[in-house]
């Protein structure tokens, strides 16, 4: 009995040691284990694990950079940066956000559209960063709120910078605006460098160059508690500022074409023919761009939008309208050029004209017809008989070819967003577009710049230019240089210059000649404008807006204001040494000579006479204003 009590004893001590053992060898490769994850975490992963560690604490914050300006040729600002104030709510602050909007509205005026950007950025936005309520708060209202503020805690007033248009209505066109960016841009934009940013280029020059206004975003390492909230502000990367854009453009001639313009609808152009800078370029009626900035409201945007006279519409590189009459000395080129006619050889205009075994009658402008005339008659007089017989002489494909030539059928490639193409009409267009032939009585149209042609005042300005130039086309351009910072130096722009087919200078001789006499003419279309100060070449048109029946006769009195016909010039000056070349469309206008030519005049005054008298582009840096 007390062997089996003793042997049971002995048993358990050597089970009791066995079970310590083992107990001793798995907490042994317990620690084992232990160490060795501890070795993996804090030596061989360490600087992995410190890099989490810093990144919940250190944030690295994108600093946006500053919109470069856009100046005129003379330094005008055309676009700016101005402080802006801004009252915003930090909601972590505020007990009951309804209340304070509510105290705030009877503080200062807030509108349905400040209310509605506040609710749709406040998800957005953290609770300890500031929304806007109220944008550009003047400083009456910035003073009115200072003395209530302590009744408002979590309102503040943040300042930044606002893109600003300080010359409004008469640059919008033309410089454009930024707005917010919309999903779709967001989609198409370097997310990157564009964090911090909330704006963006929408239209005229602001987007064209958006890539050059922009500039490139900067960064900063700050140290953030557990909500995000800044503690500390550690190294940064200072952003580049988007480069400054000086323009070709001339506020007051600028302005001074807009006044000539007046209430009608329209556009001028005017280039410099040496350099293709564009000095002016207006569209009526035109809009105030400020408002798009913040965020315009929907009804003041539908008013703009559903407005008849079609503000929005910039019909300076967008408005296509069958150029008329223009578009003769530019044919009459194409025959030189072709050799298919010379400047000498009559054609007889007995007021209208037959195609061989057709009964139709393309009619003339003068409906007792202008006799036996030669080229620079023609164009002096308009002849549209003239033109018929030419352009049926030349063939379209012929004619198409060189009026291409002169940047018609496609965009001129000028530095604004935008710009649209015109129509050189042709049979390969009419199958592919229409699906029917080219019928030889469309030729006959074409010649006379009417039916399926249209082109922009861009085009017609910058066509002109290249017949100043005697046979070289420049490629419209606005940006005359930029600069990479305040104090920096100029960077001129490339001009892009292209020669033409026709290289005998008595072509263009001859129709420099006609163009001239067009105005010094005593049977010129546009004698009105002539004057003692400086010769005008230039060439009248009027085009129509509905096709007058066979045996129908046009009579302005009867028709309706908006469906009487367009009324254009085209023109340059002074003959001798031209300075400036300007296209003129009046939508709805009448006669070119009556209507447009004037305008046109003025402009010209207004660059020639009232402050450019002592001018000289052969004398003058390209990048320095004169």
């Amino acid at each position: 009995m007390l062997a089996e009590v003793f042997a049971d004893r002995r048993g358990e001590k050597r089970l009791f040691r066995t079970r310590a053992l083992v107990l001793v060898v798995l907490v042994v490769l317990c620690l084992v284990l232990v160490g060795i994850r501890l070795f993996q975490l804090q030596v061989v992963r360490h600087t992995h694990f410190t890099t989490l560690s810093d990144d919940n604490r250190v944030k690295i914050q994108p600093m946006p950079p500053t919109r470069g300006l856009i100046y005129d040729r003379d330094g005008v600002l055309l676009a700016d940066n101005v402080p802006s104030y801004a009252l915003t709510i930090e909601p972590e602050k505020v007990e009951d956000l309804a209340a304070t909007i509510a105290g705030l509205s009877e503080l200062l005026p807030i509108s349905e559209l400040d209310r509605e950007r506040f609710r749709r950025l406040l998800p957005q936005r953290r609770r300890f960063e500031g929304v806007p309520i109220r944008l550009d708060l003047s400083q009456a209202e910035r003073a009115r709120f200072a003395v209530q503020s302590h009744r408002f805690p979590g309102v503040e007033i943040a300042a930044e910078l606002s893109r600003s248009y300080p010359q409004g209505i008469h640059t919008a066109h033309v410089v454009g605006y930024v707005g917010r960016i919309n999903e779709q841009e967001l989609e198409q934009i370097d997310r990157s460098d564009y964090a911090g940013s909330s704006h963006i280029g929408k239209v005229g020059l602001e987007k064209y160059h958006e890539g050059w206004l922009h500039g490139h975003v900067g960064y900063q390492q700050v140290v953030v508690n557990a909500r995000g909230r800044i503690l500390e502000r550690r190294e940064e990367k200072a952003p580049l500022p988007g480069r400054d854009l000086h323009l070709f453009l001339d506020l007051d001639l600028q302005r001074d074409a807009a006044a000539a313009l007046g209430d009608h609808r329209g556009a001028v152009v005017a280039i410099e023919p040496e350099t293709g800078g564009v000095l002016a370029m207006v569209s009526t009626p035109s809009y105030d761009p400020n408002p798009f900035v913040g965020g315009i409201g929907f009804q003041a945007y539908a008013a703009l939008r559903d407005d008849i006279d079609r503000p929005l519409y910039d019909r300076a590189i967008r408005g296509q309208y069958p150029p008329g009459s223009t578009i003769k000395q530019f044919i009459a080129l194409a025959g030189l050029a072709s050799g298919v006619t010379s400047a000498r050889e009559g054609k007889y205009c007995g007021g209208y004209y037959q195609l061989p075994g057709h009964s139709h009658r393309y009619r003339c402008w003068r409906s007792g017809g202008h006799g036996t005339l030669a080229m620079e008659d023609a164009i002096v007089q308009s002849c549209d008989v003239y033109f018929y017989r030419l352009a049926h002489d030349m063939g379209i494909e012929r004619m198409g070819t060189y009026l291409a030539e002169f940047g018609f059928g496609e965009p001129t490639g000028v530095d604004i967003a935008g710009e649209l193409g015109g129509l050189l009409p042709s049979p390969e267009w009419k199958r592919r577009v229409r699906n029917q032939p080219w019928f030889p009585g469309e030729t006959l149209i074409v010649g006379i710049g009417q039916g399926a042609f249209l082109a922009t005042p861009l085009q017609l300005a910058a066509a002109t230019a290249a017949v100043a130039n005697r046979g070289v086309y420049m490629r419209p351009r606005l940006v005359r240089a930029t600069r990479a910072s305040l104090g920096a130096p100029l960077e001129p722009t490339e001009a892009k210059p292209r020669a033409l087919p026709d290289k005998d200078p008595a072509h263009w001789q001859t129709i420099v000649d006609a163009m001239t006499n067009v105005i010094e003419g005593r049977r010129g279309t546009a004698r009105r404008i002539r004057n003692d100060d400086y010769r005008i070449a230039g060439k009248t048109g009027t085009s129509q807006v509905f096709t007058v029946g066979q045996n129908e006769t046009y009579n302005e009195a009867e028709v309706a204001e908006r469906m009487r016909d367009h009324a254009l010039f085209v023109g340059f000056a002074p003959v001798e040494k031209p300075r400036i070349a300007v296209a003129v469309i009046v939508e709805n206008g009448g006669h070119g000579g009556a209507t447009a030519a004037p305008i046109a005049r003025a402009v010209m005054d207004s660059w020639l006479l009232d402050r450019r008298v002592v001018a000289s582009s052969e004398n003058a840096d390209e990048t320095t204003p004169h």
